[in-house]
């Protein structure tokens, strides 16, 4: 939370920069930290966006064909249930063959402290 706050506020100061950060892409040293300083920082005009969005945007159009398979590739993978509606639609547009197993190892979760 230090990190980005001190990056977020003096780009806005020294360079009269927008500044959008990632809020699920960031954390702190705690949850509460985290939410803080992204409260402080939306409060200064910070706009808080989700990777996702950011993808998203980046991409555009699914016309732009040169970053369609990786894109929804990361989607498929890391969307939850958004992926898993891209999955079936990717399986039922593209005559893709369905995914029946995962390909990444599944770790259990850390809880914060």
């Amino acid at each position: 939370e230090v990190c980005n706050n001190t990056f977020a506020f003096g780009a806005m100061l020294e360079g009269d920069y927008e500044i959008y950060m990632v809020a699920d892409a960031s954390g702190g040293t705690s949850k509460e930290a985290h939410d803080y300083a992204m409260q402080r920082m939306i409060q200064a005009g910070v706009v808080p966006v989700t990777w996702q969005q950011v993808l998203l945007e980046w991409q555009r159009d699914w016309a732009h064909r040169d970053t369609y398979d990786a894109v929804m590739a990361i989607v498929r993978e890391h969307s939850g249930a958004y992926g898993m509606g891209v999955d079936y639609a990717y399986t039922m547009v593209h005559k893709a063959p369905e995914r029946t197993t995962a390909k990444h190892e599944v770790l259990a979760p850390v809880p914060a402290k």
